[in-house]
């Protein structure tokens, strides 16, 4: 992969559809209570990076071992969550921002602090 190049290519689109196959609901909004359906064909279903995998930033410093470490965070797929997009847009991005961001495997914030626990 080259510095221009995007992670974001035929590979993953194949594994976005069959990630949300299986894990076809937010994750965030299943945690509050609302069960929010997602098809794998919408724009609406986000599979996100529940710790961001920073693989842009890795490649453009040239660091084999960041570039190596953000590559294995950007395929793990127990670092996935399913979410649509205004949880990821708002909420993931929010909590991103602060500090706060991570799920347990269900879905729960993992900071004590989160305003849903």
């Amino acid at each position: 992969m080259t510095s221009r190049s995007s992670p974001y290519g035929q590979r993953w689109k194949n594994a976005r559809v069959q990630f949300l196959t299986v894990n076809y609901r937010c994750v965030m909004c299943l945690a509050s209570g609302v069960s929010t359906w997602l098809s794998p064909d919408s724009p609406n279903a986000i599979v996100d990076h529940k710790t961001p995998h920073k693989l842009k930033a890795a490649i453009d410093s040239g660091d084999p071992v960041r570039i190596t470490e953000a590559q294995r965070l950007f395929w793990d797929r127990k670092n996935w969550q399913a979410l649509c997009k205004r949880c990821h847009d708002s909420t993931k991005q929010r909590l991103e921002k602060s500090g706060e961001f991570g799920c347990d495997a269900s879905g729960v914030p993992l900071s004590g602090a989160h305003h849903w626990r």
